[in-house]
Formats: C-alpha cells, sequence, structure tokens
C-alpha cells in the first residue's frame, strides 16, 4: 500500500497566517499551524495562549502569496466560545400562516348557530385582515422608531463612531501591495509620524502619519525591511480617530480589512 501524500495546508508549517473571514472572539487574527492530519488543524494564536482545532471541511483556500501576510480562506464564518469554534448561526424569522389556512386535522362542521353564507366568510376575513394590518403597521412603525433612536445614542455619545472622519484625499488609493516604505514617500510625501508597533510578535507593523491628509497609512511584514502596505486607517477630524478606511485584497478575494479592523493604534 503506498503512503498517502501529505495534507493540502502541509505549506503552512512554520509560517504565519491570518484567516478569513476571521474567527470571531478571538481578537488577534495571526496563527501558527501546531498539527494537521485528514480530519482537522490544530493551530495556535500567536498572540494569546490558545490552540484550537478546526475542522477540515471548513477550511478552504490559501493565498498564493505570502506578501504581507499569508491568508487562509474559511468557507463559513466561526465563532470561539468554549475552547471550541463553532459556525456562527444566523436567526431565521418564520413567515405567519395565511389568513384563509384551514384548521390543522382538516375542517370541523360549523355550529348551527353561527352564520352561514359569503357575507359571514367575508365579514370574519375582513375582521382578522384589518387587525393584522393594524399590528403590522404599529410593530413596523415601533420598529423604525426604536431603530432611528439607537443610531441617534450611537452618534452622539459616542464620537469615534461619527460619519464625520472622511479624509481631505483619497492619494492612498493609487498604493497597492507591493509599496515599502520608500515607495510610499516618493506617491505621497514624508510622514509627520513615523511609529513601529511595540511587541507586535513575529508580525512587524508600521504607521506613517499624514495628519494633513486625514489619515495614517499601514505597513506589515515579516520583517521591517520586508514591511509593504495593507491598507489605511482615518485619523478623524481631531486625529485621534483610528477606523478603516482602504484594504487591499489578494488573487483569490481575500482582504486585510480584518487584520485592520483588530490593529489597535500605536
Amino acid at each position: 500500500m503506498s503512503t498517502p501524500p501529505a495534507p493540502p495546508q502541509a505549506e503552512l508549517f512554520d509560517r504565519p497566517f491570518s484567516f478569513y473571514p476571521p474567527i470571531h472572539g478571538v481578537e488577534h487574527n495571526e496563527w501558527r499551524l501546531k498539527e494537521a492530519t485528514w480530519s482537522e488543524m490544530l493551530v495556535r494564536n500567536t498572540a494569546a495562549d490558545l490552540e484550537v482545532a478546526i475542522p477540515r471541511r471548513y477550511i478552504g483556500a490559501v493565498s498564493e502569496t505570502d506578501k504581507p501576510v499569508m491568508i487562509v480562506g474559511l468557507k463559513q464564518e466561526l465563532e470561539y466560545r468554549m475552547g471550541a469554534v463553532w459556525p456562527v448561526r444566523k436567526p431565521v424569522l418564520a413567515m405567519p400562516a395565511p389568513v384563509m389556512a384551514p384548521p390543522p386535522g382538516g375542517g370541523a362542521a360549523e355550529p348551527e348557530d353561527q352564520p352561514r353564507g359569503l357575507a359571514a366568510v367575508l365579514g370574519i376575513s375582513q375582521e382578522r385582515t384589518d387587525t393584522r394590518i393594524t399590528r403590522m403597521i404599529v410593530w413596523t412603525f415601533l420598529g423604525v422608531a426604536s431603530l432611528m433612536l439607537v443610531v441617534w445614542a450611537v452618534i452622539r455619545f459616542t464620537p469615534a463612531t461619527r460619519p464625520s472622519f472622511v479624509a481631505r484625499d483619497q492619494s492612498y488609493l493609487e498604493l497597492t501591495r507591493d509599496d515599502d516604505y520608500y515607495s510610499v514617500v516618493r506617491k505621497l510625501g514624508p510622514p509627520a509620524g513615523d511609529r513601529w508597533r511595540p511587541n507586535s510578535g513575529e508580525l512587524q507593523y508600521r504607521a506613517l502619519f499624514y495628519p494633513g491628509r486625514g489619515y495614517a497609512v499601514i505597513l506589515m511584514g515579516a520583517k521591517q525591511e520586508e514591511a509593504r502596505y495593507i491598507g489605511a486607517m482615518g485619523l478623524g477630524p481631531d486625529g485621534k480617530g483610528w477606523s478603516p478606511l482602504h484594504s487591499i485584497e489578494f488573487a483569490r478575494g481575500a482582504s486585510t480589512m480584518g487584520i485592520l479592523r483588530s490593529l489597535p493604534r500605536f
């Protein structure tokens, strides 16, 4: 009997990678493959003391390049809870039964003292329809009012979420995943601030601040000299904001947006 071929993800050993979409419930999206079998992959988070087994049926395609980081696609959104990963379940709303649907078990004979004829049927149907329409209008109004109240409260009491941090220009759209520090400076000019993220583990993050433009350019790489562009973060009107404005995509559709959303300001 011949020896079975190696698992398809054998190239992930000893190399950091990120999942797309990121696993819910885990803040840091950087992993290393610890062990792989035909049924599951055991991965370890590089920032937290966390190991989790992911069934192979959820593992999708692997990006063709590892610049700025290797991306492993997931066929389904997963969340981490109770020491394992589970598919993200979205609630399914049941449709109401038709107004004129017959009762279960077949139609029963009507009592002799009940009104008969087309007028009685139309009267009951019209009454039920009017009641359902009235309830639907009331619940719709209450739902819209509640949603507007929540949106107003979020905008009013959470300044960081106010939609007023639009960058002053969109020159960052000219940047690609092949741009390093020097090509960014050639396109945008010298930054007002240049910072490396401390204690960033095996991936290095560099932020080039352009407060006059309203954003910061983010570079990432396994080594400082290999850091490449992965996206731009909006700084807001006061320069203290930190929200993704732009990300890059790989050949198979993977994006760095999940990495930017989980990246704290430094």
